[in-house]
């Protein structure tokens, strides 16, 4: 994810869901980056996240994939990540894709977005 945000990650907040937790905990501490972990039961302190977690739903997620090799499925995604942070225009963001919506508002090289 550093590789490949357009701006210093200073912090990243979770939902204290066990999905990878000992292997990412263990890598944003490696990193220096700290884990905000949020109260459970809470999705309004995500709302952003759980937002775009029902457009994949809709829009990725809920396409018929035929029974295909997790490679093929892993390409799907990743052009529909690059579609829908780079092409897509979102609403909340005045219609802009976020990596536009992230240059125009904070300038994309070596800046937080928190600054």
């Amino acid at each position: 994810m550093e590789k490949k945000a357009p701006f210093r990650i200073l912090s990243v907040q979770v939902d204290g869901g066990s999905e990878f937790r000992a292997e990412f905990e263990e890598a944003c501490r490696v990193l220096k980056i700290p884990l905000i972990v949020l109260p459970p039961a809470n999705p309004k302190y995500n709302g952003g996240v759980e937002r775009s977690n029902r457009t994949f739903r809709e829009e990725f997620w809920a396409k018929d994939f035929p029974t295909l090799p997790i490679e093929e499925m892993n390409d799907d995604l990743q052009k529909y990540v690059e579609k829908y942070n780079n092409f897509r225009p979102h609403n909340c963001l005045h219609g802009m894709p976020p990596m536009e919506y992230i240059d125009s508002t904070y300038g994309r090289h070596n800046q937080s977005h928190m600054s």
